[in-house]
């Protein structure tokens, strides 16, 4: 495919509800979204997670559009592409010049271009993916809802009370120092047998970890998720070997290389992919096939995308190593309305259906994307 106009939207949208992590309290979404369009008119679209402050990531939307700017799109204007898995080999030196790391910069991109592969092939991203990849497909994804930290424990109990309502299966609790133990046992007591998992989000040092973490031990949690620092994989795996509990990497997580050493270190035992943080789509999958050779479920995190970045993410989760609940909530949990048309609606089972039209298969509603930008710029070859 021939690569003739990129745009690049800033964008601003408010959440239904604030969402709190370990490190901040967000009223409102910051992210980039690409709109690639080949010679022949095709458009594809991507999504940049990497938000306004570099709490999760060193990456920031400032530092993701100059990389995308200056680099990426002049490599991706300059030739053609003939396979999206070429993206990644190709941004590592776009035009000669070396780009290391960047991995949500490179993704917005990337993902843009699997949208318009499956395209041309008259196929939905997921079927594209199962062509490519020679591997069967689920319909319908396992979701589950992230629950930021609440006022109090009684504010989470009544929290999770309304999701399940809503007919959510699942509940990812964010976790702190400070507002760990007790919101997760008060949530336990309160909900004895549902899906109950936590989130530190990297905000332990193993030394405190060891104080808090056995004592949830007993608590029947699915997973732990990301307790130690965000480039950590050997301290993880001395915690593991203290708890029952498994373990689950996130952050620590951007290439296959990285899951291959999280396994033979025994660091976890579930692995968070999320396409965004380890550079799109390709990586991604790599990582899930790692795992699957080596017997370790994985699950799909969610970046507060807007429909752009679910829609990419339910494809990849519906291959078949996704084993536990995604963090992919329908579009109401998040943004009233979204961007893009259809939204996506949870099913009684707590599943959401995987989008089944060309490419993506939502369309983004130009006006409702113009009303959230903040900033646009359009390039031409």
């Amino acid at each position: 495919m021939k690569i003739d106009q990129i745009e690049l939207f800033l964008f601003e949208i408010p959440y239904v509800t604030p969402f709190e992590t370990s490190f901040k309290r967000e009223y409102n979404h910051e992210g980039i979204i690409a709109k690639v369009t080949t010679a022949d008119g095709l458009v594809g679209w991507g999504e940049c997670v990497a938000g306004d402050t570099p709490g999760y990531s060193p990456e920031t939307n400032v530092t993701a559009w100059y990389i995308i700017k200056e680099y990426l799109i002049p490599d991706l204007l300059a030739k053609p592409v003939s396979d999206p898995r070429e993206i990644p080999e190709r941004f590592k030196t776009p035009n000669r010049i070396g780009v290391r790391g960047h991995g949500m910069a490179k993704a917005c991109l990337e993902s843009a271009i699997w949208d318009l592969a499956a395209q041309i092939d008259n196929l939905s991203l997921r079927d594209y993916i199962g062509k490519v990849t020679g591997q069967p497909m689920k319909d319908r994804v396992s979701v589950g809802v992230s629950i930021g930290i609440q006022d109090s424990p009684e504010k989470l109990v009544d929290t999770i009370a309304g999701y399940k309502a809503d007919g959510y299966g699942r509940f990812k609790l964010k976790i702190k120092p400070g507002r760990d133990i007790g919101d997760t046992l008060a949530a336990r007591k309160a909900f004895p047998n549902d899906l109950i998992q936590v989130d530190a989000n990297s905000a332990y040092h193993l030394e405190d970890a060891v104080e808090v973490f056995p004592e949830m031990d007993d608590l029947n949690l699915l997973l732990i998720e990301q307790p130690l620092d965000y480039y950590d994989i050997y301290e993880h795996h001395k915690l593991q070997k203290m708890l029952k509990t498994p373990i689950c990497l996130d952050e620590s997580i951007h290439t296959a290389r990285d899951a291959q050493a999280a396994i033979e270190l025994q660091s976890c035992r579930i692995i968070n992919i999320k396409q965004g943080r380890m550079g799109g789509l390709t990586e991604a999958i790599r990582v899930h096939d790692t795992c699957m050779q080596a017997g370790m479920p994985v699950w799909c995190g969610g970046m507060l995308e807007t429909g752009i970045g679910r829609s990419l993410n339910l494809a990849l989760a519906a291959l078949p190593n996704f084993k536990l609940p995604s963090d992919l909530s329908a579009s109401n949990r998040y943004y009233n309305p979204d961007i893009v048309d259809p939204v996506f609606e949870l099913n009684a089972d707590s599943t959401l259906t995987v989008p089944t039209g060309k490419g993506l298969g939502v369309n983004v509603v130009a006006e409702r994307l113009k009303a959230v930008t903040k900033h646009s710029e359009t390039f031409r070859a």
